[in-house]
This record gives structure tokens, C-alpha cells and sequence, in this order.
């Protein structure tokens, strides 16, 4: 089948934007054919704009395809589909008459050595997927930093000569996203988009995750979208919101709540796709019913009139728009090669993702959450920011009942009972 100029998923987004759509699209994975095929047959069908999405196993993304391949051959439970132990025909009659132009497919994985699957993925004509050198070790490995920079550099390459219009989504936006401040998720994201570009990728995702307050979120938002036209000139890119990736709701009601929020931000910020969690999620794995569900819920939201801004967004608009850029421009002054930048940024704490325990992370910077609801700078550390972007430079360390607290600002403020 041919592909369009822009590839499946690139000219799909495009469409739908230019028709004032949000395309909403699931975290979903399944270990058995059978199953993941019913999924995406079933988010296909829906009647708003929608996305595929391949989520792989925990084994796959550690690059243990032999204990993915016992528990298929078992019939062991596994959280993802195994891309790379299913064999190719397997996979391709999977994706025959579902993937094209109406319904790309995007691999999720969490890899920080992801070149297998990006192989894989090339054998298959898949063109889209996501992750990132630092968004992809930080948080979820212990990989050296130096080693994920060196794969993702492969990995990118690989995908560039296999698709003329192969595309990344970074990260990057998602870095332990319920405690770091924007500024730090948009710098990591178009550092990372910048990566890709480096390595031959021209069509990039730059990704955000809902944090603790709508209003810092907007203008946050503003400032990612004002950054990415001034860095990301020659290439295609759009902006992807996150349903907040920390301790979620347990109520129905709550979960509701924020998943609509999240819908709202996206639509109020004027960004193109939507990933989604479910009134399930703090439950269970989500049946393929509870994506369904949240994805239409989601959607129905973001076609709604938009809500007025806070008045409060262009303040926040402001500040992180200046953070953003001195990170950015900080980390792309050490050296012309990103990948080489980005080791010497974390080796200097220049970018110090707050809570992180990664041994390339430093560790000295900290963040609060302020009366206002928005997550700030407690202190910070060796970040090429003022002294007065941190609001206890001298304090003491965050307690650890304080930081339990912080992970659980979200889900209390959202359980709190109807009236």
C-alpha cells in the first residue's frame, strides 16, 4: 500500500488538526494476537479521530525476548505485547487491513536499548513510535547514560533509513512527570526532538504530561509551542498531552474528572493528540471497554466550547518560557554532537531530573508544590537557572513525608467527594 508524503501517522495528525480534531489514543497492549487485534479493531471503529497503539511487554523492553517467548509458549501472563518473539508473520497478519492512512499504529516500549525493536518494527512497515537517550533511561533503567545516547543515536539511523517519514515521539515531557517542574519537561523534550533530528528523523512529537494546576499547565504549554517553532525548523512536529502520569484517582468520579480536565487542557492549549488513561487505572490493567470509554469520554470533551484561560497561565507562560530556553540553550552550548551535550549537562547536574534515582543523575535539585497548586523549584541545585527560581535555595531537604504528600496532591484533590 503506498504511504503518503508524510507517512501514516504524521498525515493523519495533520488532517485532523486542520479539522479543529483532538485525536485521542490509548496506552494499550496485549500479549496473545488474538487479543491485540481486537483492541485495535475495536479503537478503530470509533467514531472520533483515533490512534493504534502497540504497548510492548516488560520482558521485551529489557531485551529478554527468550522469557517472552516461554510465557507465549506457556501461556504465562505478560503486561504487553511481545513484537519481537511473535514471529513476522504472526505480526503482519496481525496489522493486515487495520494499519493505513485511516488507523496508524504507534510501538510504545520503554526501552533504553531499543534498536531489536526498531528493527523489528522496520520489517513490518511500522513508522512510529516513541521514547527517547535520556526520557527512556533515566527513570527506567540503570543503563549508563552514555550507553542509551549510543543506542538511540543506532536506533534513529535505523529508523530514518528504513522511512523516509519514520517518527519519534520524545519522552521527554513524561520524565517522572508528576514532580518536575515544566520548564525541565519542556527543555528534555525538545532536547530529545533535537536528538532525533541529529540522527536523521524529520517528523517529531514533543510530549507533556498533566501536572498539579491547569493555569501553569497552559501557559506551559504556550511556552512549548513557542520554543518548538523557534528550534524545530525543518521538520514536522506536534505537541502531545499526557492523562497525569502519577497516582491516579480511585473513584470513579475523580478519575472522570481528571481525565476530562486533561481533555480540556489539551483542546484550551490547541495541541493535536491526547494520550489517555482510564476510570480503571488505579485498579487493573484496562480492558479494551475501559479504553473505549475514557477515549470517547475524551474526546466528547475536547469538541466541547473551550473554557476562558486563568488569567494566572500568562504568568506561567513567562516563566517557563525563560527557563525552557536557558536549559536548552545551556545544554546545546557544550558541545555540537546532542548526544555528547546531553551526558555533559547530567554529569555537570546543568539538567538534574528532581527524585531521580539514576546514577547519572545528581540529584540536587528538589521541587515544592506552591499554595497556588503549581509544581516550582525547591532548590535548584547546579540548573543554569537564578538563584530566585528556587523557593528554599538554603532550606532544608524535602522530608519524606512531604514528598509522599506531593505524589498524592492529584488523587486526593480529585477523590474529594461531589457536592
Amino acid at each position: 500500500m503506498h504511504q503518503p508524503t508524510g507517512g501514516y501517522f504524521q498525515t493523519f495528525i495533520e488532517q485532523a488538526s486542520a479539522e479543529g480534531q483532538l485525536v485521542v489514543q490509548p496506552r494499550m497492549g496485549f500479549a496473545e494476537i488474538e487479543q491485540m487485534r481486537a483492541g485495535l479493531s475495536a479503537v478503530a471503529e470509533l467514531s472520533c479521530p483515533t490512534l493504534g497503539t502497540i504497548t510492548l511487554d516488560s520482558y521485551t523492553r529489557v531485551g529478554d525476548y527468550h522469557s517472552a517467548a516461554q510465557c507465549l509458549n506457556s501461556g504465562s501472563a505478560l503486561n504487553g505485547f511481545p513484537i519481537v518473539s511473535h514471529s513476522l508473520p504472526a505480526v503482519q497478519a496481525l496489522l493486515r487491513g487495520l494499519y493505513g492512512p485511516r488507523f496508524p499504529i504507534q510501538v510504545r516500549h520503554g526501552t533504553a536499548q531499543p534498536q531489536t525493536i526498531f528493527k523489528r518494527m522496520a520489517a513490518l512497515g511500522l513508522d512510529a513510535t516513541e521514547g527517547g537517550p535520556v526520557s527512556y533511561c533515566m527513570p527506567y533503567s540503570r543503563l549508563p547514560l552514555v550507553q542509551a545516547v549510543a543506542a538511540w543515536a543506532e536506533s534513529c539511523q535505523l529508523l530514518a533509513d528504513a522511512s523516509a517519514h519514520g517518527h519519534i515521539e520524545s519522552f521527554g515531557g513524561c520524565l517522572l512527570g508528576q514532580l518536575c517542574p515544566p520548564s525541565l519537561l519542556i527543555a528534555m523534550s525538545l532536547l530529545e526532538a533535537l536528538f532525533f533530528r541529529q540522527h536523521g528523523i524529520r517528523s517529531v512529537s514533543l510530549s507533556y504530561a498533566q501536572g498539579t494546576s491547569m493555569a501553569q499547565d497552559l501557559g506551559a504549554l504556550q511556552a512549548l509551542r513557542e520554543l518548538a517553532d523557534d528550534y524545530l525548523d525543518g521538520i514536522h512536529w506536534h505537541v502531545v498531552v499526557y492523562s497525569y502520569m502519577g497516582v491516579f484517582p480511585t473513584s470513579d468520579h475523580g478519575a472522570r474528572r481528571l481525565i476530562c480536565d486533561s481533555a480540556r487542557l489539551a483542546s484550551m492549549a490547541g495541541c493535536e493528540r491526547l494520550i489517555v488513561k482510564t476510570v480503571a487505572e488505579s485498579r487493573q490493567i484496562p480492558s479494551v471497554q475501559d479504553n473505549l470509554d475514557a477515549l470517547s469520554m475524551a474526546s466528547g470533551v475536547a469538541a466541547e466550547p473551550p473554557l476562558a484561560h486563568d488569567p494566572a497561565s500568562a504568568g506561567y507562560y513567562q516563566e517557563v518560557l525563560f527557563e525552557a530556553r536557558q536549559l536548552v540553550e545551556q545544554v546545546r552550548n557544550l558541545h555540537n554532537d546532542l548526544g555528547v551535550a546531553l551526558v555533559l549537562a547530567f554529569t555537570r547536574g546543568l539538567l538534574d531530573i528532581p527524585y531521580c534515582l539514576h546514577p547519572d543523575n545528581l540529584g540536587r535539585a528538589t521541587t515544592r508544590i506552591d499554595a497556588a497548586g503549581a509544581l516550582r523549584w525547591a532548590n535548584v541545585g547546579n540548573l543554569p537557572l537564578p538563584r530566585s527560581s528556587g523557593l528554599s535555595v538554603t532550606g532544608p531537604g524535602i522530608r519524606s513525608d512531604e514528598l509522599f504528600a506531593m505524589l498524592h496532591y492529584t488523587v486526593n484533590r480529585y477523590d474529594q467527594p461531589l457536592h
